[in-house]
């Protein structure tokens, strides 16, 4: 009688699947690629970032269209549907709890995190979510700076720029690192560019994609970050900043 209901069920687009670590993986790429590219993803974009065939993609966009969480034209674009949209951000927030959790109880450098939240995330009870919020005090950012969306999938929008299109001359305070290469934060880190932070843009070499800055006291060191780099660090104006 189970392989029964099972066959039925599978052939039945009206019964819900739950969502597997690869549907979330799917879904949170298309979240992440949209808000890069207004609200429209593509088959390739998507295989590029996930490592697997567009064929592979195209398949997979059949079934999550069928399930309502994405509208799919076939060789022209992904967009998250709301439902779709909400998992995606459901799954974000579990992802950065738990970089917070291993960064601030567990002592992991926040380096080292992502690839932990990576695998957990897809595994974590909402029960055991919940009580990590609750020990954390429910912080609105991770240790990257990114802000947490909250238990029903709401995300508050930041409006920031990164160090590559910033003015020179203002002060401007770091309030998120899109880059999760280790090797990049580890550098940030030694050199005292962490979210929070307030930093002087002092100039720019456009023709050498080379940005320098001025650091927090009471070192006030100089770094200087190429466009790779500096297009990695999200910061915001310091009004009244002397």
């Amino acid at each position: 009688m189970l392989s029964v209901f099972r066959a039925s069920a599978a052939n039945d687009s009206s019964v819900p699947i739950m969502p597997t670590s690869t549907v979330e993986d799917y879904l949170k790429s298309i979240l992440r690629l949209t808000q890069d590219a207004d609200g429209i993803a593509t088959v390739g974009g998507i295989a590029a970032e996930l490592g697997v065939t567009p064929g592979t993609v195209s398949s997979m966009m059949r079934h999550l269209s069928d399930q309502n969480l994405i509208d799919y034209v076939p060789r022209k674009s992904v967009t998250l549907l709301p439902e779709g949209r909400q998992q995606a951000l459901l799954v974000v927030r579990r992802h950065r709890l738990i970089e917070s959790f291993l960064v601030e109880i567990m002592r992991f450098d926040w380096s080292e995190v992502h690839e932990e939240a990576e695998v957990l995330e897809h595994v974590v009870s909402d029960r055991l979510l919940q009580r990590m919020d609750d020990i954390l005090g429910h912080p609105s950012h991770d240790p990257h700076g990114d802000p947490i969306p909250d238990a029903s999938g709401n995300l508050e929008q930041e409006d920031t720029h990164s160090l590559a299109e910033a003015n020179v001359g203002p002060t401007y305070r770091i309030v998120r690192v899109q880059d999760s290469d280790p090797n990049f934060l580890d550098w940030l880190r030694e050199n005292g560019l962490l979210p929070g932070c307030e930093i002087k843009l002092a100039s720019r070499d456009a023709m050498a994609g080379v940005t320098e800055v001025i650091g927090p006291p009471p070192e006030h060191r100089t770094t200087r970050l190429g466009d790779s780099a500096a297009t990695g660090v999200l910061v915001v104006p310091v009004r009244n900043a002397t």
